[in-house]
């Protein structure tokens, strides 16, 4: 496969008000598993509002590989006939997840608790991503890995079992793509499989598995975790899917009209999980003017209309049990605390350090970039506000990383001084139409 990629360099300068009425993009996390499980579903699943970035695209072409037949039918409408439980193909090429780690480990998952044989690849930074964590329960479970590249990173061979075994396991770290792994791998064991974790993450593959027929069980564990149990091989039924607005890309035009002054917005239809809340909880907390409105559910999912007002906001402690439901909105919230007066401390987040980047990292190196006051301790980070607009002024390596660069472009629409990110090709990979979208609303984002 070719790992060529040409950047595309952009820009952010201080905006006017941010005024309008949007909708973000399907949830992407949903997205991916609306084409998994009508891979998975013996009959045609419909999904309306699916996310066609380039993440989920690469995962609707995985399924084809497998057996699927995957139909666009519309603008974010979708038609997924697939082969049912235990019925997988054999694919006759590679699996090639691009920057979906997602998709990836989530296919891992499907792969494993089937008898084929599949080779996992991705673009230069997927393959940079550790797989070892979502590997070792499905080897327990019967999976072998054949080949893999150093430190079980892709490219990988993996071969699965048609019979996997069941098994009780409790997750090392909070991570709704290993639970959904196994989960994914256990529908076709003939048993019953528990997983167990000690802080309860995204729960949309359990609320997938019911609305699509399993028999699952969930209940409270501890503090903060849940204890999963899935009966295994159940006749998945057929079922439609409407994918909500993504919480994590409404972050960024939410954190935008926050920081522009005189701005005023309303983001439509935002997913509003309990488990997928955090970012605004913790923006809330920071005084932010965000309402809901219109709150109902669509497609089994809470969803709500936000307001969102110019604010002055306030730097707050954000405690580390609550990374889960908000890991991959760190980013923009660092952005957020950088217009904040006072200290924003962010603790618990070396999950950032295997996302598509070092996060953790490429957020300081930005914030630095564009003279905000931050440092890391251990796993926290730590953004010194003082009030008023960043400076700006940085050219932020993004490191292939879609999120680095959308975060620093919000920046950018309310410091001092423009805002440079050295490639923004990879936007499309979550959020296609970010630039004219915030471009609509009054912001001002060019090639650079």
């Amino acid at each position: 496969m070719s790992q060529s990629h040409k950047p595309a360099p952009l820009s952010a300068r201080r905006s006017g008000p941010l005024k309008g009425s949007v909708r973000v993009p399907g949830d992407k996390s949903i997205s991916h598993r609306s084409l998994i499980f009508g891979l998975l579903t013996r009959g045609t699943t419909e999904i309306e509002g699916l996310l066609e970035g380039e993440d989920v695209l690469a995962t609707g072409r995985a399924c084809t590989l497998l057996g699927a037949k995957v139909e666009r039918i519309g603008t974010g409408s979708w038609r997924v006939s697939g082969t049912g439980v235990g019925a997988l193909l054999q694919p006759r090429g590679v699996l090639d997840f691009g920057n979906a780690g997602t998709g990836s480990r989530l296919m891992m998952g499907v792969v494993a608790g089937h008898g084929i044989e599949a080779m996992f690849d991705g673009d230069e930074s997927l393959r940079k991503r550790p797989m070892r964590r979502v590997l070792d329960p499905l080897v327990k479970m019967g999976a072998e890995v054949v080949d893999q590249a150093e430190g079980g990173r892709l490219p990988l061979t993996l071969r699965g079992t048609s019979d996997p075994i069941p098994l009780t396991y409790e997750t090392p770290v909070p991570s709704a793509q290993v639970k959904s792994a196994v989960l994914l791998a256990a529908i076709n064991s003939p048993g019953t499989t528990t997983v167990i974790e000690k802080e309860a993450t995204r729960d949309h593959t359990e609320k997938m598995l019911k609305h699509f027929g399993a028999d699952i069980a969930v209940e409270p564990h501890g503090t903060h975790g849940r204890k999963i149990v899935l009966t295994g091989r159940p006749e998945l039924k057929p079922n439609k899917v409407v994918v909500p607005a993504d919480p994590s890309s409404a972050a960024f035009p939410l954190v935008a009209a926050l920081i522009v002054e005189g701005s005023g917005i309303v983001i439509e239809a935002v997913m509003d999980n309990p488990l997928r809340t955090g970012l605004v909880t913790t923006l809330l907390e920071m005084g932010a003017d965000i309402e809901h409105l219109n709150r109902r559910t669509e497609g089994g999912e809470d969803v709500a209309d936000l307001r969102v007002r110019f604010s002055n906001l306030k730097g707050v402690d954000v405690p580390a049990e609550r990374a889960p439901s908000m890991i991959d909105e760190y980013p923009v919230l660092a952005v957020a605390a950088s217009f904040a007066t006072g200290t924003t401390w962010m603790r618990g987040l070396s999950e950032l350090r295997v996302k598509e980047s070092d996060r953790l990292a490429a957020v300081a190196d930005g914030l630095k970039a564009c003279g905000v006051a931050c440092e890391i301790v251990g796993d926290d980070l730590i953004v010194h506000g003082k009030g008023g607009a960043a400076k700006g002024g940085g050219v932020v390596a993004t490191h292939l990383d879609h999120r680095i660069a959308m975060s620093f472009l919000v920046m950018g629409l309310a410091s001092v001084e423009p805002v440079s990110v050295d490639d923004g090709a990879m936007i499309a990979t979550s959020f296609p139409d970010f630039v004219p979208l915030i471009t609509m609303l009054g912001g001002e984002i060019a090639p650079s």
